[in-house]
């Protein structure tokens, strides 16, 4: 069996009752908007967490994690970080490149059982040829080139385990996101043109489709696959059923926020003109329509549901934001940059 092989420990009975015991996890990283709501619920699935990480982030480690200081990205820091331990497996959140990869091939060979990949949605074809997408659509982003690291990875790793059984597990989250998180461009910005009555750029038409899925609702997908023999040498989506189109997310925001959108409807490619970078993640990403099929995380996952509609992370979202007026924080440029545009595309398109 590929995950005991030259491994220095017996293969555990993990499952008793609803949880995991006597499991030892290791994620690089683990406090970030989609980790640390993963760390949270394998703690309380009973799961022995370890994070290694540099002590950066603006989220606290959770209680009753296990915090190995060190950069996973400098070997020398990362190994004495971890010393002589082994884990039943590593999720790396924060590996974006094949150095990054070959990097965790070689640190943890021989120490896990199971190594994770947190890979991308936006690494599938794009715009895709046809939905919803599955597992077995291509990856091929000719737009993003954070998405073309991601797939590059991805090759890598199956190059790992075809030829030295390498036990990886590639897992490509989508638009995941927790209360910080406003889903458009510009982030709070956004939510407070609303307010203040101006208007806000939707790309395209607004009606292209769209998947948000609460970062909660993706930890009980991606906790279901440690120690998951079933998903080893696989890779598989974790994402929401709820698909919503632009207008409707921009709509849901704003009545979240208790007021109306003015929208004004901007072609993507208009906006790259503009900001390149803006255009990217719209081109590469969110300007077609991503559905997905979720029967594999399902069937690996039994217990895998998604039960947060986005109108309920959306008030979560808005009352976060409220709660601290130092968190809602405008972005000047931006606002230029929408008004620069606004004030064009409206001359050659009078309303």
């Amino acid at each position: 069996m590929i995950l005991t092989r030259g491994l220095p420990f017996p293969l555990p009975v993990w499952r008793i009752g609803c949880k995991l015991t006597n499991m030892k996890v290791l994620f690089i990283g683990g406090t970030g908007i989609i980790s640390s709501a993963c760390s949270r619920r394998a703690l309380d699935q009973g799961i022995e967490l370890y994070l290694l990480n540099r002590g950066q982030s603006v989220r606290p480690t959770p209680e009753g994690a296990r915090v190995l200081r060190g950069d996973a990205r400098d070997s020398r820091s990362a190994r004495a970080a971890l010393g002589d331990r082994a884990f039943d497996a590593v999720v790396d959140w924060i590996a974006f490149t094949p150095d990054h990869i070959e990097a965790d091939l070689d640190l943890f060979r021989g120490r896990t059982r199971q190594l994770v990949f947190i890979s991308s949605a936006s690494a599938y074809q794009t715009p895709p040829a046809s939905l919803p997408v599955t597992e077995s659509t291509v990856l091929d982003n000719p737009f993003w080139q954070y998405s073309r690291n991601k797939i590059a990875c991805e090759e890598r790793l199956v190059r790992a385990f075809r030829e030295e059984k390498y036990p990886i597990t590639i897992v490509r989250p989508s638009h995941t996101y927790d209360c910080t998180l406003v889903p458009m461009d510009g982030g709070w910005t956004v939510v407070d043109r609303m307010r203040r009555g101006q208007k806000v750029i939707v790309h395209g038409d607004g009606t292209s489709l769209w998947t948000l899925t609460h970062q909660r609702d993706f930890a009980r997908g991606l906790v279901g696959l440690l120690g998951n023999s079933h998903a080893i040498g696989e890779a598989v989506h974790i994402t929401s059923d709820e698909s919503l189109n632009w207008n409707q997310i921009f709509e849901i925001v704003a009545r979240a926020a208790g007021t109306e959108p003015r929208m004004v409807h901007v072609p993507s490619d208009v906006l790259a003109a503009y900001d390149p970078g803006w255009g990217a993640g719209l081109l590469g990403d969110k300007s077609n329509s991503m559905i997905f099929d979720n029967r594999k995380i399902k069937r690996l996952v039994p217990d895998f549901v998604c039960s947060i509609p986005y109108s309920r992370g959306a008030a979560e979202m808005i009352a976060w934001y409220d709660a601290d007026p130092g968190r809602r924080k405008v972005d000047e440029a931006f606002n230029r940059t929408c008004d620069r545009i606004l004030a064009v595309w409206e001359g050659v398109w009078p309303k």
